[in-house]
C-alpha cells in the first residue's frame, strides 16, 4: 500500500505542477483529468475522502512540495518533555507545522510557546525526518520533519486548544505516542544524535 500511495501522490504532484506552469489549454485539461484520477486513487488507499483530499488541494495552492513541520527536543534530568494532544490524548514533542515569514528557530519558539506556555532557547539542529521513508503510518503528504534542541528559560504549563498536558519521561516509560507526530524510533535517533541526523 506505501508504494501504491506513494506512486499516487507523485501523480497528484505532477497534475499539480502541470496545472500550475501549463499554458496550452489542451494540456490544462489533461492534467486536471490526471488530477482528478490521482484524487479517485488516493481516496480508495483510504487515508482521507476524495471530496477531503479535494479540499486540501485548494488550501494548498502553487507548486506542490513537501511540508514542514518543526519540533523541540528538551531534555531534562534525563527525561524528554511531551505534550499531551487534547484530542486524541497522544504525545509529541512540541511543534507543528512551519508558518511562513518565520525561521524555523522562530516557528520553534512560537510553536513551543502557544502549546506549553513555556519560553525557549532553541540550539543545534538535531534531525531531518523525511516522513515519506516511513512505512509504518501512511500520511496524506510528504513532510519534512525538522527537531532542534531546545533550553528552557521560563514559564509554566498553560492548558489550550491543542493541549491538555505536558510532562517529562523517560525514553524506557514512554506514553502513547502520536505516531504520525513522534516515534519512539525518532526519539532514540534524537538522544543519541552528536551531529545533525538526516533520512
Amino acid at each position: 500500500m506505501e508504494n501504491r500511495l506513494n506512486d499516487y501522490r507523485r501523480l497528484l504532484a505532477i497534475a499539480q505542477a502541470g496545472l500550475l506552469y501549463g499554458k496550452d489549454v489542451f494540456d490544462k485539461e489533461r492534467y486536471e483529468e490526471l488530477q482528478e484520477i490521482s484524487l479517485k486513487l488516493l481516496s480508495e488507499v483510504g487515508l482521507e475522502t476524495k471530496e477531503e483530499w479535494t479540499s486540501l488541494i485548494e488550501a494548498h495552492e502553487g507548486y506542490p512540495t513537501p511540508k514542514v513541520d518543526v519540533r523541540a527536543w528538551i531534555k531534562q534530568d534525563e527525561k524528554i518533555l511531551l505534550i499531551e494532544d487534547t484530542k486524541t490524548q497522544e504525545w509529541s514533542l512540541p511543534g507543528g507545522f512551519a508558518e511562513v515569514g518565520l525561521s524555523p528557530k522562530e516557528n520553534i519558539r512560537k510553536e513551543v510557546k502557544e502549546e506549553t506556555g513555556l519560553e525557549v532557547e532553541v540550539g543545534q539542529l538535531l534531525a531531518i525526518f523525511d516522513t515519506n521513508l516511513r512505512t509504518d503510518i501512511p500520511q496524506a503528504f510528504q513532510y519534512y520533519k525538522i527537531v532542534f534542541s531546545c533550553a528552557i528559560l521560563s514559564g509554566t504549563f498553560v492548558a489550550n486548544h491543542e493541549t491538555s498536558n505536558m510532562k517529562f519521561f523517560h525514553l524506557n516509560d514512554l506514553p502513547k505516542l502520536s505516531l504520525k507526530r513522534t516515534t519512539k524510533e525518532q526519539l532514540l535517533i534524537l538522544e543519541k544524535a552528536t551531529l545533525p541526523y538526516c533520512d
